[in-house]
């Protein structure tokens, strides 16, 4: 299952979310599974556990009225955020620029590289190799060009990055 950044703290800027046409997809995906597969099962599992009797003292049942209650509230932040989140499915100019959507190849001082897909907060996932376009790192690429290179200060020290690579699509090389 994807994972998905869940804020903690309401989005009051009134602004739409970025994101790119997968995410979306992967956010409904995420709905329609928890609404039409995982609440059923638990729901069914509520009904069994209470028909064993005693609730007050039913472990099963406690657990399964909690894990209910979490299905409930993730389908109620998918469902506030789908509304308001902002579809980007134009693709950005091929000027060898960093833009939201793009992949980035990067190289480190030790020349290890890297590729990254710049998304929406919405969508990041680090094992698929995307990050945000608010992190430090989204921030810094936004904006540049192949060849530049930046300075990333992070927690464990500063590095250097070179652009190596920007595509428009994944298999663009």
């Amino acid at each position: 299952m994807a994972r998905t950044r869940e804020r903690t703290r309401p989005d009051i800027s009134g602004k739409p979310g970025y994101i790119t046409a997968q995410g979306y997809r992967r956010l409904e995906e995420e709905a329609d599974h928890l609404w039409n597969v995982k609440r059923p099962r638990v729901s069914q599992a509520v009904a069994d556990a209470a028909a064993e009797g005693d609730r007050s003292e039913n472990a099963e049942y406690i657990y399964r009225k909690k894990q209910l209650a979490e299905i409930d509230r993730r389908l109620r932040f998918l469902g506030k955020r789908l509304d308001v989140l902002k579809v980007v499915s134009e693709k950005p100019p091929a000027d060898g620029r960093v833009y939201f959507g793009c992949y980035v190849l990067l190289e480190d001082e030790d020349g290890e590289e890297k590729r990254y897909r710049i998304v929406g907060p919405d969508e990041w996932d680090s094992d698929r190799g995307e990050i945000s376009m608010h992190s430090p790192l989204g921030k810094a690429l936004l904006g540049r060009r192949e060849g530049d290179e930046i300075l990333l200060r992070r927690p464990k020290g500063e590095v250097y990055l070179t652009i190596v690579e920007v595509a428009i699509d994944p298999d663009e090389r």
